[in-house]
């Protein structure tokens, strides 16, 4: 079977952590080009030493290479602001992009709960690593209960947390409370995000917490079991950090949620914590690494939902 070529914008941590794992593990993409605009970063260097073909001169280097008609995909590892220009760009020549960045011109798509319904699309985005390590949990009480109210916080590793990230602080506190909403199905969510200095640096840890409607906590912790399976397939450094908890709010005592009123329910509290592949970052980087994999993950069922219907 011939592999699809793709491209990935940005030589940084996550470019460069994404560029190794299609070499090293994906049947179904090849790295055809490296793009970056700085021509001495160690993306480019570590492409050109793998064979992979490079430019430093950004989305326009790369329409201008030869290589650039034959890829079908291009992954946008770079800025919110830097993939509106890049959009912009490659839309029109129709080529499909998988945005890394928070900059959510596609709609959010978080694997294992809803990439089936945005395979055909020429533009998806991948939320923040904070969405793609918390939300499937949201989701994972969702389809129990209704949940009012869904709040993740992520801890990530100081180190690990490059310039693009620090630049997109704002971008990944709105979008990944957007996208808690519509695709982990809260009425209302709010997303916070911690740059531990520790050192040795930890590994990711996250934490979530829904309030919902009354139901069977039996049937939220299966669900939610089944769910980090789901994730695991993807991401093998996924996993529970402590078994998940509940505690019931009565109806003499809500809580006050912004924009939803008091209520009452269900409070189930869920701690996770990542621990990446160790690919090209330290495996303290498993907020990095859980984005590459996700965004592995929808580039090869982007190429079997394509070739299902050829």
């Amino acid at each position: 079977m011939n592999k699809t070529k793709v491209a990935i914008i940005g030589s940084g941590n996550i470019g460069t952590d994404l560029m190794i794992k299609i070499l090293r593990t994906s049947t179904l993409l090849e790295m055809s080009v490296m793009v970056g605009i700085d021509e001495a970063s160690d993306g480019l260097a570590r492409a050109k030493r793998m064979g992979v073909a490079t430019t430093h001169e950004g989305v326009d280097g790369l329409i201008n290479m030869p290589e650039f008609q034959d890829i079908e995909l291009v992954f946008d590892a770079t800025s919110a602001k830097a993939h509106h220009h890049n959009y912009g760009k490659l839309q029109p020549l129709g080529k499909r992009m998988i945005d890394l960045t928070p900059a959510a011109i596609g709609p959010y798509l978080i694997p294992p709960v809803n990439s089936d319904d945005y395979l055909d699309l020429d533009n998806v985005n991948m939320v923040t690593c904070g969405g793609q390590a918390t939300i499937p949990m949201v989701a994972a009480v969702s389809r129990v209960a209704k949940v009012h109210y869904g709040e993740i916080v992520a801890s990530i590793a100081s180190k690990s947390a490059g310039p693009g990230t620090r630049a997109n602080i704002d971008e990944f506190t709105e979008t990944t409370s957007q996208a808690i909403e519509k695709v982990g199905g809260a009425t209302r969510g709010k997303a916070i995000i911690i740059l531990n200095p520790a050192e040795p640096p930890l590994v990711m840890r996250d934490t979530v917490f829904t309030l919902s409607e009354m139901a069977n906590k039996e049937d939220i912790r299966k669900s939610i079991h089944e769910m980090v399976a789901e994730v695991q397939k993807y991401v093998p450094g996924y996993e529970l950090h402590q078994e998940v908890q509940f505690e019931e709010i009565t109806t003499d005592k809500p809580v006050f949620i912004e924009g939803v009123g008091h209520v009452s329910g269900l409070k189930t509290s869920v701690l996770l914590k990542v621990v990446g592949a160790g690919h090209y970052l330290p495996e303290y980087a498993g907020n990095l690494d859980i984005m590459t994999s996700a965004a592995l993950a929808t580039g090869e069922r982007m190429v079997k939902n394509q070739t299902a219907k050829a």
